[in-house]
């Protein structure tokens, strides 16, 4: 499933183009330009990204589960069917309350 492209043209799932690791956090690369990249992650419960920064926006919509989004040390709980935007440059961290999917969607200046 993670390996297999997503075809152009073609409808899909998302929540169907991706599956679990136990005690991981897998990433699908669905949309890579110069200008952004489209991403899809799922993340086993407890899963986390560590605090760090990136120097473009960035659109987190959950698609399944819930997370909790920090930015700029505030705490965001998210359920499916929300979305945040993490600004640029601001310290942000991903914390899976459970087994969650997000859709990142990165746009470059």
């Amino acid at each position: 499933m993670e390996n297999e492209k997503i075809e152009q043209g073609v409808p899909f799932v998302f929540t169907n183009s991706i599956s679990y690791q136990v005690d991981g956090i897998v990433s699908k690369r669905i949309i890579q330009k110069e200008k952004g990249n489209v991403t899809l992650f799922t993340f086993d419960t407890g899963q986390k990204l560590s605090e760090h920064t990136a120097p473009f926006d960035a659109l987190v919509q959950v698609l399944q589960g819930s997370a909790e989004i920090v930015i700029g040390g505030y705490p965001n709980q998210l359920i499916a069917g929300q979305s945040i935007i993490m600004p640029a440059n601001v310290p942000h961290a991903v914390n899976a309350n459970e087994q969650f999917t997000m859709l990142l969607t990165m746009i470059r200046e």
